[in-house]
């Protein structure tokens, strides 16, 4: 039991690592990822996937990152439930959608949360994606064209190497996957926790696997954030921006991994600004505005 222990306080401390500052208050309190209310679960591709659906209007599917779940978007959710209908679930293997199977990748994902699109009987919607959920967002603009409007990715990567991710950050991922496997070899039992923590730890160091090519082929309006401090290097999200035809490129200042939390305030106003107005081709002499 004191290993089992030592897993969980392990993990649960590299999940709340970009909430560190928000610990106790309000993430662990608020009703958003545990609200009866609304709370439901879909039969999704041989798991259950938990969602919440909040406010009215045109669709939004909000995706939370590695480790995370609904209540990540605290901030978000009200924000946009005033003139959106605002759909959100614990991804697979995370949060309340519990997934025994052994492989976990982010096109598994991408392909649930079209699942449950249609489920919803959504043909299309916005898209919100942070770190993990922002692969996501552009993973399901490149397989399921047809369900983006449009999409606001922040702290999203390509591929996992030190081209891409701050390179200190990058060595303690691998570090972090190895003490990881360690500790489990160790084990008599194999725990379920364990394997889903493992699950979630290789796809934090080794995927995505997405091309500057991929990426060309999105049709969407796409709105491309980072922080200027950014656990995902902002060059690497410079060339997320560059390689999607119809885009912007938004490098927050002062800002690390956390934008949607840290710059709560920014973030959604310029989210909702870039999906309430049409996007538009900047070029020639419109280039001098």
């Amino acid at each position: 039991m004191k290993i089992k222990a030592y897993l969980v306080l392990l993990f649960t401390v590299f999940v709340q690592l970009t909430y560190a500052q928000e610990a106790k208050s309000p993430f662990d309190t608020t009703m958003y990822g545990r609200n009866p209310a609304v709370g439901k679960y879909a039969d999704i591709r041989g798991f259950k996937m938990y969602y919440e659906t909040y406010g009215k209007g045109e669709p939004l599917l909000i995706i939370h990152g590695n480790g995370g779940s609904i209540n990540n978007f605290l901030y978000q959710i009200p924000y946009f439930a005033k003139n959106y209908q605002v759909i959100i679930a614990d991804s697979r293997a995370q949060g309340k959608s519990v997934d025994p199977t052994d492989s976990l990748s982010y096109e598994m994902m991408t392909d649930d949360l079209n699942a449950l699109l249609d489920k919803l009987q959504l043909k299309s919607c916005y898209v919100i994606g942070w770190s993990d959920g922002g692969i996501n967002g552009l993973l399901l603009a490149i397989r399921h064209p047809d369900k983006v409007k449009k999409l606001a990715v922040t702290g999203a990567n390509l591929w996992p190497d030190s081209t891409a991710v701050d390179p200190f950050v990058y060595k303690w991922a691998l570090s972090y996957n190895k003490m990881l496997q360690d500790t489990i070899k160790k084990l008599t039992t194999r725990l379920p926790e364990a394997k889903n923590q493992l699950k979630l730890a290789r796809l934090l160091s080794y995927q995505p696997h997405i091309t500057v090519q991929q990426l060309g082929a999105i049709t969407c309006p796409t709105l491309v954030i980072g922080g200027d401090h950014d656990v995902i290097l902002p060059k690497h999200t410079m060339l997320i921006a560059q390689s999607i035809p119809n885009s912007y490129l938004w490098i927050i200042p002062n800002s690390g991994h956390s934008t949607p939390v840290v710059k709560k305030d920014q973030f959604n106003q310029v989210v909702s600004d870039f999906f309430a107005q049409p996007y538009r081709k900047i070029d020639g002499y419109g280039r001098f505005n």
